[in-house]
């Protein structure tokens, strides 16, 4: 950034245009990191860009290996603090030079020595100045916009070990707010430049030494280039990582930083250009160089938007980078070994991930760069490959019973088609996992009778564990078989496309009900001795729609939930984590369960931790996080504490109300204590606080218009006191101002009919 210098009057002038106030963030939140990574070995200083970071006195990074000291925070001015400042040098102009900033008495300003002299007798610091003119800047700049969500800025010192593993890591900093949000940071073994401003039109120099990776931010309308040396017949790689950083923008479409990348030789010609691979946002592709010079690759914003949550990662060089394996998946403890693809691969076979049945990660073993790492499903059921010819029902390949496939659509056009053979009029399923498996097959299902009629259908599925995937391209369908118990499946891809990379992984069966669980939010701040309100959600399976119990597995003593159970039939629950006395010093990694009878059997699946986040002003998606992390801040207040008498669900009638007795602090220090819902469902509400024979009562009511019978569920409770507005600070009228005191033990509820 380039410091410029502007008369004081100019400044002040420019800093009286009306403007937003900067707003108080409720909890603590990462907007971005820059750099996002590392390399091994290296300490660097890391921005943590955010809001209501104020305070900031640790931050933790999962994974080992790596430590992060906070060193400084700053801020931009709010509205109010410029006004102040803007008056205070105001009046001490008017007592040196006996005029305001306006008119004649202007010109007079441009002298250094009098801006100081004014800034002196206002009392004025160095440092106010300089956020002053930020703040100036910040409004006319328009590569500089406002957003109070990263305004607020941490510096950290981030130390990597040598011995640390490579792969991504997770960052959260620790306020007198809480905990924050975790925010993705890497860990490489490649030399690591970060961009010098201005690097357009005249480009950073990287010179010969790749590979490399490259970190930089990308402004409104910015472009930034890189020049550097390379041989003739070099395989070199351009790889970018902006999505994989910051998966979701809630307040930018399409919902992340769109990264472009264009690679020219040394005459000036396009040799490569790339905005995606295959369906992922971030660019990649590999070129054989063509001759020996000097390269210039560039990287910018699709439509040239940008700000500084526009952090890009780009590696450049002969590296290995794998576009997919196959097959996709494979039976748990199977020693097969799988077919690699992709660029610079000293083997094209690499042995099977080991474990139980989930999605796991596989990568190139043994090499001095670690590639990146694609995923692989393990599975419990049989696995068969896929038999060709098989293009129409008279090649069709039997699958009978439980059995995943492992196939491609080998070229554009192509069809695969499996003869079904079960139990009369039994119900089948059939699921394709190919877009989840980082292949770019579009597939559809059709399920059809020996006559060709058609059972099922289907082209999109929406799996709501994929959290990062926002076009929801594989296929599921499901459908009883026909009184022959013969059915004949399709896969095909909906655009006709086809070719070695477009593999799948086809499960087809008896339904097999079971669940997962996800507990948001990923980061749970709550004050010792009170209580946090967390979300778990069901993602429930092949039917499977029974209660799920929750519970902690091996926590420390005085951690508990209360309302701790996902009611039969439903999606997901609110529930409230109660925190000890006296917490830990340090933020602890909790884990949740849920535990279920399907078919007969106990099921026990833990809950992923994930960030509910929201993509493009109106999407939201479970994005996984590594850990489900607790901070418990302060030591438990002594007196009476918030509490509910009632044991058991409370049944509420839709158009009734029903009384449920609690205890709390009659006099709450100052002030009314009061009680509202967090988040109520649908009808739901506490009609009034009332005074019963043994104490505080909520009344609460169901109406019978918008209530809806059957709602199950926890209610989350919030109590407050009202605390009379000084004199002057009222804003819409308002009185009074609510301070919480915390939440009650959440309270299962269930809306019964009359």
């Amino acid at each position: 950034m380039h410091r410029t210098t502007v008369s004081l009057a100019l400044l002040l002038a420019l800093a009286a245009a009306p403007g937003m106030a900067q707003q108080r963030a409720l909890s603590p939140r990462i907007g971005y990191l820059y750099p996002a990574g590392a390399r091994v070995g290296q300490t660097v200083q890391v921005t943590a860009g955010g809001q209501a970071l104020m305070g900031a006195r640790a931050a933790y990074v999962t994974g080992g290996g790596v430590s992060a000291t906070v060193e400084g925070y700053d801020r931009p001015m709010t509205q109010r603090e410029v006004q102040q400042i803007r008056e205070r040098l105001e009046q001490a102009n008017q007592r040196l030079f006996g005029a305001g900033l306006d008119g004649r008495a202007r010109t007079g300003l441009r002298n250094l020595a009098q801006m100081a002299r004014i800034a002196t007798e206002a009392g004025v610091t160095e440092e106010q100045l300089r956020k002053l003119r930020e703040f100036v800047q910040s409004r006319n700049d328009p590569r500089r916009q406002q957003n109070s969500q990263i305004a607020e800025k941490v510096t950290l010192r981030v130390s990597v070990e040598p011995d640390a593993a490579p792969g991504p890591r997770e960052v959260r900093l620790l306020t007198p707010l809480g905990l924050s949000n975790p925010l993705r940071f890497h860990v490489g073994r490649l030399p690591e430049h970060a961009e010098a401003e201005p690097n357009d039109p005249e480009p950073n120099d990287l010179g010969a030494g790749l590979p490399a990776v490259v970190n930089g931010q990308i402004l409104p309308g910015d472009v930034d280039r890189f020049v550097f040396a390379a041989r003739k017949g070099a395989s070199l790689v351009v790889r970018a990582e902006a999505r994989e950083l910051l998966p979701y923008l809630a307040d930018a479409v399409p919902g992340w930083f769109q990264a472009v990348a264009v690679l020219r030789d040394p005459r000036g010609r396009e040799l490569a250009f790339c905005d995606d691979f295959r369906f992922h946002p971030d660019p990649a592709f590999a070129v054989t160089i063509p001759e020996d010079g000097r390269y210039a690759l560039s990287i910018a914003d699709a439509i040239y938007r940008g700000r500084e949550d526009f952090v890009y990662r780009i590696t450049v060089g002969e590296v290995p980078v794998l576009t997919g394996v196959f097959p996709l998946g494979g039976t748990a403890g199977s020693p097969a070994a799988l077919e690699a693809r992709g660029w610079n691969l000293p083997s094209t076979r690499i042995r099977p991930p080991t474990g139980p049945p989930g999605i796991r990660l596989v990568s190139l073993p043994g090499t001095p760069v670690p590639s990146n790492r694609v995923p692989f499903a393990v599975d419990a059921v049989p696995s068969v490959a896929e038999r060709e010819p098989n293009d129409a029902p008279a090649g069709a390949q039997a699958l009978r019973g439980a059995v995943a496939v492992d196939g491609r659509i080998g070229r554009p056009g192509d069809v695969d088609v499996y003869r079904v053979l079960g139990k009369p009029r039994s119900k089948v399923v059939a699921e394709v996992a190919a877009r989840r498996l980082g292949s770019p097959l579009d597939p559809t299902l059709e399920l059809t009778d020996a006559a060709g009629r058609r059972l099922a259908f289907n082209d999109d599925f929406v799996d709501r564990a994929a959290g990062l995937i926002t076009h929801h391209a594989d296929s599921r369908v499901e459908a009883a078989l026909p009184a022959s118990g013969v059915a004949f499946l399709t896969v095909r891809d909906a655009q006709r496309m086809g070719g070695p990379d477009h593999a799948y992984r086809l499960r087809v069966g008896p339904p097999r009900p079971d669940f997962d669980l996800r507990v948001t939010p990923a980061s749970v701040t709550v004050r010792a001795g009170a209580r946090a309100a967390v979300t778990v959600y069901a993602l429930r399976r092949d039917g499977f729609d029974g209660p799920i119990a929750l519970r902690l597995a091996g926590a420390p003593e005085g951690f508990a939930i209360e309302g701790g159970a996902v009611a039969a039939g439903e999606e997901r629950v609110r529930l409230t984590l109660t925190a000890p006395a006296s917490g830990p010093d340090e933020p602890l990694s909790l884990r949740l369960e849920g535990v279920a009878t399907v078919d007969g059997r106990e099921v026990v699946r833990e809950a992923k931790p994930a960030e509910d986040m929201m993509q493009a002003f109106a999407y939201r998606h479970l994005v996984p996080a590594d850990e489900w992390a607790v901070a418990v801040l302060g030591r438990a207040p002594t007196g009476p504490t918030l509490a509910v008498r009632q044991t058991g669900p409370v049944a509420i009638t839709a158009g009734g109300t029903v009384r449920v007795s609690v205890t709390a602090p009659l006099r709450p220090l100052s002030g009314e204590i009061g009680f509202s819902l967090s988040e109520p469902p649908e009808g739901v509400s506490i009609a009034e606080v009332a005074r019963g024979a043994s104490g505080l009562e909520l009344v609460l009511r169901a109406d019978a218009s918008k209530a809806k019978t059957g709602t199950r569920g926890n209610l989350i409770v919030e109590a407050y006191r009202e605390v009379p507005r000084q004199r002057g600070n009222a804003r819409s009228g308002a009185t009074a101002r609510r301070v919480p005191l915390g939440l009650l033990p959440a309270i299962p509820f269930e809306v019964v009919a009359r």
